[in-house]
Protein backbone atom coordinates (compact mmCIF):
# COMPACT_ATOMS: atom_id res chain seq x y z
CA UNK A 1 0.00 0.00 0.00
CA UNK A 2 3.04 2.47 1.00
CA UNK A 3 3.78 2.14 -3.39
CA UNK A 4 -0.48 1.65 -4.66
CA UNK A 5 -1.55 4.58 -2.65
CA UNK A 6 1.30 6.79 -3.60
CA UNK A 7 1.30 6.03 -7.38
CA UNK A 8 -2.41 6.14 -7.80
CA UNK A 9 -2.45 9.52 -6.15
CA UNK A 10 0.31 10.82 -8.59
CA UNK A 11 -1.62 9.36 -11.87
CA UNK A 12 -5.14 10.98 -10.35
CA UNK A 13 -3.18 14.51 -9.96
CA UNK A 14 -1.87 14.04 -13.57
CA UNK A 15 -4.56 13.01 -15.11
CA UNK A 16 -6.21 15.88 -13.36
CA UNK A 17 -4.16 18.32 -15.74
CA UNK A 18 -6.19 16.72 -18.57
CA UNK A 19 -9.42 17.16 -16.18
CA UNK A 20 -8.92 20.48 -15.44
CA UNK A 21 -8.66 21.25 -19.56
CA UNK A 22 -12.02 19.48 -20.06
CA UNK A 23 -14.02 20.97 -17.10
CA UNK A 24 -13.06 24.46 -17.53
CA UNK A 25 -13.11 24.55 -21.28
CA UNK A 26 -17.05 22.86 -20.79
CA UNK A 27 -18.03 26.06 -19.64
CA UNK A 28 -16.43 27.93 -22.87
CA UNK A 29 -18.64 25.49 -25.19
CA UNK A 30 -18.48 22.06 -26.94
CA UNK A 31 -16.45 23.19 -30.21
CA UNK A 32 -13.46 23.78 -27.61
CA UNK A 33 -14.05 21.28 -25.49
CA UNK A 34 -14.19 18.72 -28.31
CA UNK A 35 -11.25 20.34 -30.16
CA UNK A 36 -9.23 20.28 -27.13
CA UNK A 37 -10.02 16.73 -26.53
CA UNK A 38 -8.75 16.00 -30.40
CA UNK A 39 -5.39 17.35 -30.04
CA UNK A 40 -4.50 15.92 -26.92
CA UNK A 41 -4.65 12.65 -28.70
CA UNK A 42 -1.51 13.68 -30.53
CA UNK A 43 0.52 13.82 -26.79
CA UNK A 44 -1.83 11.03 -25.73
CA UNK A 45 -0.09 8.54 -28.47
CA UNK A 46 3.21 10.62 -27.72
CA UNK A 47 2.64 9.49 -24.02
CA UNK A 48 2.48 5.78 -24.38
CA UNK A 49 5.91 5.82 -26.62
CA UNK A 50 7.37 6.98 -23.38
CA UNK A 51 5.17 5.34 -21.17
CA UNK A 52 6.66 2.10 -23.34
CA UNK A 53 10.48 3.21 -22.54
CA UNK A 54 9.58 4.17 -19.27
CA UNK A 55 8.14 0.55 -18.75
CA UNK A 56 10.92 -1.22 -20.33
CA UNK A 57 13.16 1.04 -17.52
CA UNK A 58 11.47 -0.17 -14.79
CA UNK A 59 11.49 -3.53 -15.37
CA UNK A 60 15.27 -3.47 -15.58
CA UNK A 61 15.63 -0.65 -12.89
CA UNK A 62 13.23 -2.88 -10.45
CA UNK A 63 15.23 -6.09 -10.56
CA UNK A 64 18.86 -4.62 -10.34
CA UNK A 65 17.47 -2.28 -7.42
CA UNK A 66 16.78 -5.36 -5.55
CA UNK A 67 19.82 -6.52 -6.81
CA UNK A 68 21.75 -3.45 -5.10
CA UNK A 69 23.28 -2.24 -8.13
CA UNK A 70 23.19 1.54 -8.57
CA UNK A 71 25.46 2.21 -11.14
CA UNK A 72 23.47 0.15 -13.90
CA UNK A 73 20.62 1.88 -12.66
CA UNK A 74 22.56 5.37 -13.34
CA UNK A 75 23.35 3.70 -16.37
CA UNK A 76 19.89 2.88 -17.28
CA UNK A 77 17.80 6.93 -16.58
CA UNK A 78 20.83 7.82 -18.71
CA UNK A 79 19.45 5.53 -21.36
CA UNK A 80 15.77 6.22 -21.11
CA UNK A 81 16.83 10.02 -21.17
CA UNK A 82 17.89 9.65 -24.68
CA UNK A 83 15.78 7.87 -25.93
CA UNK A 84 12.99 9.88 -24.42
CA UNK A 85 14.23 13.63 -26.03
CA UNK A 86 14.68 12.04 -29.32
CA UNK A 87 10.98 10.92 -29.61
CA UNK A 88 9.25 13.72 -28.02
CA UNK A 89 11.48 15.75 -30.36
CA UNK A 90 10.11 14.18 -33.03
CA UNK A 91 6.01 14.71 -31.92
CA UNK A 92 7.11 18.05 -30.89
CA UNK A 93 8.37 18.94 -34.97
CA UNK A 94 5.35 17.01 -36.75
CA UNK A 95 2.41 19.05 -34.39
CA UNK A 96 3.82 22.28 -35.05
CA UNK A 97 4.64 21.49 -38.47
CA UNK A 98 1.25 20.29 -39.87
CA UNK A 99 -0.90 20.57 -36.99
CA UNK A 100 -4.50 20.30 -39.04
CA UNK A 101 -3.53 17.03 -40.34
CA UNK A 102 -3.31 15.61 -37.39
CA UNK A 103 -6.55 17.45 -35.91
CA UNK A 104 -8.34 15.89 -39.12
CA UNK A 105 -7.28 12.32 -38.24
CA UNK A 106 -10.18 12.74 -35.50
CA UNK A 107 -12.55 14.80 -37.48
CA UNK A 108 -13.94 16.46 -40.27
CA UNK A 109 -15.77 19.25 -39.19
CA UNK A 110 -14.24 22.81 -39.93
CA UNK A 111 -14.40 24.32 -36.55
CA UNK A 112 -12.98 21.88 -34.54
CA UNK A 113 -10.30 22.02 -36.28
CA UNK A 114 -9.46 25.62 -35.97
CA UNK A 115 -9.71 25.99 -32.72
CA UNK A 116 -8.03 22.16 -31.90
CA UNK A 117 -4.65 23.76 -33.90
CA UNK A 118 -4.37 26.68 -31.94
CA UNK A 119 -4.28 24.44 -29.00
CA UNK A 120 -1.89 22.22 -30.70
CA UNK A 121 0.46 24.89 -31.98
CA UNK A 122 1.13 26.10 -28.38
CA UNK A 123 0.97 22.71 -26.04
CA UNK A 124 3.39 21.42 -28.23
CA UNK A 125 6.37 23.31 -26.83
CA UNK A 126 5.93 20.91 -23.66
CA UNK A 127 6.40 17.82 -24.91
CA UNK A 128 10.44 17.37 -24.67
CA UNK A 129 10.12 18.90 -20.94
CA UNK A 130 7.52 15.86 -20.83
CA UNK A 131 9.64 13.30 -21.68
CA UNK A 132 12.58 14.01 -19.50
CA UNK A 133 9.82 14.89 -16.63
CA UNK A 134 8.33 11.33 -16.92
CA UNK A 135 11.67 9.22 -17.32
CA UNK A 136 13.37 10.93 -14.61
CA UNK A 137 10.44 10.30 -12.02
CA UNK A 138 9.94 6.75 -13.09
CA UNK A 139 13.34 5.63 -12.56
CA UNK A 140 12.93 7.34 -8.83
CA UNK A 141 9.78 5.36 -8.65
CA UNK A 142 11.31 1.91 -9.47
CA UNK A 143 13.98 2.97 -6.63
CA UNK A 144 11.49 3.69 -4.38
CA UNK A 145 11.75 7.50 -3.93
CA UNK A 146 7.61 8.22 -4.52
CA UNK A 147 7.31 11.59 -2.56
CA UNK A 148 9.30 13.25 -5.20
CA UNK A 149 6.83 12.49 -7.83
CA UNK A 150 3.87 13.56 -5.53
CA UNK A 151 5.32 16.92 -4.92
CA UNK A 152 6.17 17.45 -8.35
CA UNK A 153 3.01 16.53 -10.20
CA UNK A 154 0.62 17.94 -7.23
CA UNK A 155 2.80 21.59 -7.66
CA UNK A 156 2.20 21.29 -11.30
CA UNK A 157 -1.50 20.47 -10.84
CA UNK A 158 -1.92 23.51 -8.62
CA UNK A 159 -0.35 25.98 -11.26
CA UNK A 160 -2.33 24.12 -14.24
CA UNK A 161 -5.96 24.92 -12.24
CA UNK A 162 -4.86 28.76 -11.47
CA UNK A 163 -3.37 29.43 -14.58
CA UNK A 164 -6.49 27.83 -16.45
CA UNK A 165 -8.72 30.34 -14.70
CA UNK A 166 -6.55 33.32 -15.47
CA UNK A 167 -5.84 31.85 -19.57
CA UNK A 168 -9.53 30.81 -20.10
CA UNK A 169 -11.67 33.37 -18.55
CA UNK A 170 -9.62 36.61 -18.26
CA UNK A 171 -8.86 37.00 -14.89
CA UNK A 172 -6.46 39.40 -13.20
CA UNK A 173 -6.61 41.75 -16.02
CA UNK A 174 -5.32 39.07 -18.47
CA UNK A 175 -7.18 38.47 -21.76
CA UNK A 176 -9.95 35.95 -21.47
CA UNK A 177 -7.66 33.66 -24.27
CA UNK A 178 -10.29 30.28 -24.10
CA UNK A 179 -8.60 27.47 -25.79
CA UNK A 180 -5.38 29.16 -26.63
CA UNK A 181 -5.21 30.05 -22.48
CA UNK A 182 -6.29 26.28 -21.77
CA UNK A 183 -2.63 25.72 -23.50
CA UNK A 184 -0.66 28.39 -22.44
CA UNK A 185 -1.74 27.23 -19.06
CA UNK A 186 -0.62 23.68 -19.53
CA UNK A 187 2.83 24.65 -21.10
CA UNK A 188 3.49 26.63 -18.25
CA UNK A 189 2.76 23.84 -16.05
CA UNK A 190 4.91 21.12 -18.14
CA UNK A 191 7.72 23.86 -17.38
CA UNK A 192 7.81 24.09 -13.86
CA UNK A 193 7.78 20.31 -13.32
CA UNK A 194 10.91 19.92 -15.70
CA UNK A 195 12.64 22.99 -13.16
CA UNK A 196 10.98 21.05 -10.33
CA UNK A 197 12.79 17.76 -11.65
CA UNK A 198 16.24 19.71 -11.73
CA UNK A 199 16.31 20.90 -8.51
CA UNK A 200 15.77 17.75 -6.95
CA UNK A 201 18.33 16.08 -8.90
CA UNK A 202 21.04 18.67 -8.84
CA UNK A 203 20.70 19.68 -4.75
CA UNK A 204 18.56 16.55 -3.25
CA UNK A 205 19.45 13.43 -4.79
CA UNK A 206 22.98 11.97 -3.90
CA UNK A 207 22.41 8.63 -4.64
CA UNK A 208 21.03 7.81 -8.17
CA UNK A 209 22.79 10.37 -10.12
CA UNK A 210 22.01 11.93 -13.64
CA UNK A 211 25.48 10.89 -15.66
CA UNK A 212 26.22 13.08 -19.12
CA UNK A 213 29.02 9.70 -20.01
CA UNK A 214 26.26 7.60 -19.67
CA UNK A 215 24.00 9.70 -22.33
CA UNK A 216 26.14 9.27 -24.93
CA UNK A 217 27.95 6.00 -24.14
CA UNK A 218 25.67 3.53 -23.81
CA UNK A 219 26.62 -0.33 -22.40
CA UNK A 220 25.55 -3.03 -25.42
CA UNK A 221 24.46 -5.50 -23.06
CA UNK A 222 22.28 -3.24 -20.94
CA UNK A 223 21.05 -1.53 -24.52
CA UNK A 224 20.03 -5.07 -25.76
CA UNK A 225 18.17 -5.81 -22.17
CA UNK A 226 16.88 -2.63 -22.33
CA UNK A 227 15.25 -3.11 -26.46
CA UNK A 228 14.05 -6.89 -25.40
CA UNK A 229 11.52 -5.20 -22.26
CA UNK A 230 11.01 -2.09 -23.94
CA UNK A 231 10.22 -2.62 -27.72
CA UNK A 232 7.41 -4.82 -27.00
CA UNK A 233 5.90 -2.46 -24.45
CA UNK A 234 6.38 0.72 -27.04
CA UNK A 235 4.74 -1.63 -29.50
CA UNK A 236 2.01 -2.43 -27.30
CA UNK A 237 1.19 0.80 -25.94
CA UNK A 238 1.59 1.90 -29.43
CA UNK A 239 -0.49 0.04 -31.07
CA UNK A 240 -3.14 -0.23 -27.85
CA UNK A 241 -2.85 3.33 -28.27
CA UNK A 242 -3.99 3.95 -31.92
CA UNK A 243 -6.82 1.33 -31.54
CA UNK A 244 -8.14 3.86 -28.50
CA UNK A 245 -7.61 6.89 -30.78
CA UNK A 246 -9.19 4.99 -33.61
CA UNK A 247 -11.96 4.71 -31.34
CA UNK A 248 -12.13 8.47 -30.86
CA UNK A 249 -11.79 9.24 -34.86
CA UNK A 250 -15.01 6.93 -35.37
CA UNK A 251 -16.71 8.33 -32.65
CA UNK A 252 -15.95 11.43 -34.15
CA UNK A 253 -17.55 10.68 -37.61
CA UNK A 254 -20.96 10.36 -35.94
CA UNK A 255 -21.64 14.10 -34.89
CA UNK A 256 -20.02 17.11 -32.28
CA UNK A 257 -22.50 15.41 -29.79
CA UNK A 258 -20.90 12.22 -29.41
CA UNK A 259 -17.41 14.24 -29.88
CA UNK A 260 -18.47 15.97 -26.40
CA UNK A 261 -19.90 13.06 -24.64
CA UNK A 262 -16.60 11.41 -25.14
CA UNK A 263 -14.58 14.11 -24.39
CA UNK A 264 -15.99 13.90 -20.65
CA UNK A 265 -15.84 10.17 -20.87
CA UNK A 266 -12.38 10.06 -21.81
CA UNK A 267 -11.91 11.96 -18.61
CA UNK A 268 -13.53 9.32 -16.60
CA UNK A 269 -11.56 6.84 -18.09
CA UNK A 270 -8.47 8.18 -17.37
CA UNK A 271 -9.60 8.96 -14.10
CA UNK A 272 -10.67 5.18 -13.53
CA UNK A 273 -7.20 4.49 -14.70
CA UNK A 274 -5.50 5.60 -12.35
CA UNK A 275 -6.40 2.94 -10.22
CA UNK A 276 -4.80 0.45 -12.55
CA UNK A 277 -1.92 2.43 -12.70
CA UNK A 278 -1.49 2.17 -9.48
CA UNK A 279 -1.72 -0.86 -8.65
CA UNK A 280 0.04 -2.10 -11.78
CA UNK A 281 3.18 0.21 -11.17
CA UNK A 282 3.60 -0.94 -8.12
CA UNK A 283 3.04 -5.04 -8.88
CA UNK A 284 5.78 -3.94 -11.50
CA UNK A 285 8.47 -2.21 -8.69
CA UNK A 286 7.76 -4.22 -5.32
CA UNK A 287 7.31 -8.25 -7.75
CA UNK A 288 10.62 -6.89 -10.26
CA UNK A 289 12.89 -6.02 -6.84
CA UNK A 290 11.18 -9.47 -5.28
CA UNK A 291 12.97 -11.33 -8.20
CA UNK A 292 15.88 -9.56 -8.23
CA UNK A 293 16.47 -10.41 -5.21
CA UNK A 294 15.62 -13.98 -6.16
CA UNK A 295 12.82 -14.59 -3.74
CA UNK A 296 10.81 -16.73 -6.09
CA UNK A 297 8.27 -18.25 -3.73
CA UNK A 298 7.58 -14.36 -2.13
CA UNK A 299 7.16 -13.12 -5.64
CA UNK A 300 3.90 -15.89 -6.39
CA UNK A 301 2.62 -14.81 -2.61
CA UNK A 302 2.93 -11.12 -3.56
CA UNK A 303 1.25 -11.62 -7.11
CA UNK A 304 -1.84 -12.92 -5.20
CA UNK A 305 -2.30 -10.74 -3.48
CA UNK A 306 -1.86 -8.02 -6.08
CA UNK A 307 -4.90 -9.78 -8.21
CA UNK A 308 -6.88 -9.69 -4.96
CA UNK A 309 -6.52 -5.80 -4.10
CA UNK A 310 -6.74 -4.87 -7.95
CA UNK A 311 -10.53 -6.39 -7.76
CA UNK A 312 -11.16 -4.60 -5.05
CA UNK A 313 -9.92 -1.30 -6.25
CA UNK A 314 -12.02 -1.74 -9.51
CA UNK A 315 -15.23 -2.50 -8.16
CA UNK A 316 -14.55 1.18 -5.82
CA UNK A 317 -13.79 2.83 -8.84
CA UNK A 318 -16.61 1.18 -10.89
CA UNK A 319 -19.14 2.52 -7.84
CA UNK A 320 -17.56 6.08 -7.80
CA UNK A 321 -17.66 6.52 -11.52
CA UNK A 322 -21.88 5.95 -11.02
CA UNK A 323 -22.66 8.00 -8.13
CA UNK A 324 -20.54 11.21 -9.79
CA UNK A 325 -22.17 10.70 -12.92
CA UNK A 326 -25.16 12.81 -12.41
CA UNK A 327 -23.12 15.45 -10.73
CA UNK A 328 -20.77 15.69 -13.78
CA UNK A 329 -24.04 15.79 -16.24
CA UNK A 330 -25.15 18.87 -13.86
CA UNK A 331 -22.78 21.02 -14.70
CA UNK A 332 -21.53 21.00 -17.95
CA UNK A 333 -22.80 23.08 -20.36
CA UNK A 334 -24.31 19.94 -23.09
CA UNK A 335 -27.41 19.44 -25.57
CA UNK A 336 -29.76 17.00 -24.73
CA UNK A 337 -28.80 14.44 -27.01
CA UNK A 338 -25.39 14.75 -25.77
CA UNK A 339 -26.31 14.52 -21.95
CA UNK A 340 -27.95 11.54 -22.77
CA UNK A 341 -25.17 9.86 -24.63
CA UNK A 342 -23.02 10.50 -21.89
CA UNK A 343 -25.32 9.13 -19.18
CA UNK A 344 -25.06 5.74 -21.00
CA UNK A 345 -20.75 5.99 -21.35
CA UNK A 346 -20.62 6.45 -17.65
CA UNK A 347 -22.38 3.21 -17.26
CA UNK A 348 -20.12 1.38 -19.81
CA UNK A 349 -16.98 3.13 -17.89
CA UNK A 350 -18.47 1.49 -14.97
CA UNK A 351 -17.85 -1.85 -15.90
CA UNK A 352 -15.09 -1.35 -18.03
CA UNK A 353 -13.00 0.31 -14.69
CA UNK A 354 -12.98 -3.60 -13.01
CA UNK A 355 -12.29 -5.19 -16.08
CA UNK A 356 -9.31 -2.78 -16.48
CA UNK A 357 -7.61 -2.65 -13.26
CA UNK A 358 -7.78 -6.87 -13.40
CA UNK A 359 -6.06 -6.63 -16.77
CA UNK A 360 -3.86 -3.93 -16.04
CA UNK A 361 -2.48 -5.35 -13.26
CA UNK A 362 -1.54 -8.76 -14.83
CA UNK A 363 -0.62 -7.55 -17.70
CA UNK A 364 1.39 -4.16 -16.60
CA UNK A 365 2.46 -5.26 -13.46
CA UNK A 366 2.80 -9.48 -12.81
CA UNK A 367 3.99 -10.24 -16.64
CA UNK A 368 6.07 -6.92 -16.89
CA UNK A 369 7.75 -7.51 -13.52
CA UNK A 370 9.60 -10.85 -14.95
CA UNK A 371 10.70 -9.11 -18.00
CA UNK A 372 7.52 -10.72 -19.71
CA UNK A 373 6.24 -8.07 -21.88
CA UNK A 374 5.99 -9.99 -25.55
CA UNK A 375 2.40 -11.54 -24.14
CA UNK A 376 0.95 -8.52 -23.55
CA UNK A 377 1.59 -7.27 -27.07
CA UNK A 378 -0.14 -10.26 -28.38
CA UNK A 379 -2.97 -10.33 -26.36
CA UNK A 380 -3.41 -6.10 -26.95
CA UNK A 381 -3.11 -6.38 -30.65
CA UNK A 382 -5.98 -9.58 -30.58
CA UNK A 383 -8.42 -8.16 -28.31
CA UNK A 384 -8.46 -4.27 -29.55
CA UNK A 385 -7.80 -4.66 -33.08
CA UNK A 386 -9.22 -8.03 -33.65
CA UNK A 387 -12.20 -7.30 -31.74
CA UNK A 388 -13.14 -3.98 -30.38
CA UNK A 389 -12.27 -1.67 -33.37
CA UNK A 390 -13.47 -3.67 -36.08
CA UNK A 391 -16.78 -4.40 -34.79
CA UNK A 392 -16.65 -0.88 -33.64
CA UNK A 393 -16.22 -0.04 -37.21
CA UNK A 394 -18.31 -1.83 -38.57
CA UNK A 395 -21.45 -1.12 -36.55
CA UNK A 396 -20.48 2.58 -37.21
CA UNK A 397 -19.86 2.93 -40.69
CA UNK A 398 -21.53 -0.70 -42.07
CA UNK A 399 -24.20 -1.14 -40.27
CA UNK A 400 -25.04 2.13 -39.02
CA UNK A 401 -25.95 1.90 -35.47
CA UNK A 402 -26.26 4.06 -32.59
CA UNK A 403 -24.15 5.84 -31.08
CA UNK A 404 -24.31 3.71 -27.40
CA UNK A 405 -24.19 0.75 -29.42
CA UNK A 406 -21.11 1.60 -31.25
CA UNK A 407 -19.16 2.77 -28.34
CA UNK A 408 -20.36 -0.34 -25.54
CA UNK A 409 -18.59 -2.18 -29.24
CA UNK A 410 -15.77 -0.28 -28.75
CA UNK A 411 -15.48 -0.96 -24.94
CA UNK A 412 -15.39 -4.59 -25.07
CA UNK A 413 -11.90 -5.55 -25.43
CA UNK A 414 -10.57 -5.67 -21.32
CA UNK A 415 -13.62 -8.19 -21.30
CA UNK A 416 -12.59 -9.94 -23.84
CA UNK A 417 -8.61 -10.09 -22.45
CA UNK A 418 -9.75 -11.82 -18.80
CA UNK A 419 -10.08 -15.58 -19.62
CA UNK A 420 -7.05 -15.69 -21.69
CA UNK A 421 -4.27 -13.85 -19.29
CA UNK A 422 -5.73 -16.09 -16.45
CA UNK A 423 -4.29 -19.11 -17.45
CA UNK A 424 -0.40 -17.46 -18.21
CA UNK A 425 -0.84 -16.15 -14.54
CA UNK A 426 -1.82 -19.35 -13.00
CA UNK A 427 1.20 -20.95 -14.59
CA UNK A 428 3.87 -18.46 -13.57
CA UNK A 429 6.01 -18.62 -16.73
CA UNK A 430 6.39 -14.99 -15.63
CA UNK A 431 8.87 -14.96 -13.29
CA UNK A 432 12.40 -14.67 -14.78
CA UNK A 433 15.58 -12.75 -13.59
CA UNK A 434 16.82 -10.21 -16.15
CA UNK A 435 19.67 -8.38 -14.33
CA UNK A 436 23.41 -9.21 -15.58
CA UNK A 437 26.97 -8.57 -14.19
CA UNK A 438 28.14 -5.02 -15.68
CA UNK A 439 31.49 -4.22 -16.32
Amino acid sequence: MALVIPMALQNLINTGVSACDVFMLGKVGETALSASSLARQVQYIMSLFLFGLTSGATVLTAQYWGKGDKKTIERILAMGMCMAVAVTAIFTLVSLLMPETLIRIFTNESEVIREGVKYLRIVAFSYIAIGITDVYLYIMRSVERIKVATAVYLSSLICNVILNAVFIFGMFGCPAMGIRGAALATLLARILELILVIGYAKIYNREILFRMKYFFHMDSGLLKDFLVCAVPVILNEVLWGIANSASTAILGHMGSAAVAANSVAQVTKEMSMVVSFGISNAAAIYLGKTIGEKKYQHARAYAERFVKLSILLGIGSAVIILLSSQMILTVMAMTPLTKDYLRFMMCVMAYYAVAQTLDETVIVGIFRSGGDTRFGLIIDLTAMWGCSVLLGAAAAFVFHCSVPVVYALLMSDELVKIPIIWGRYKNCSWIRNITREIE
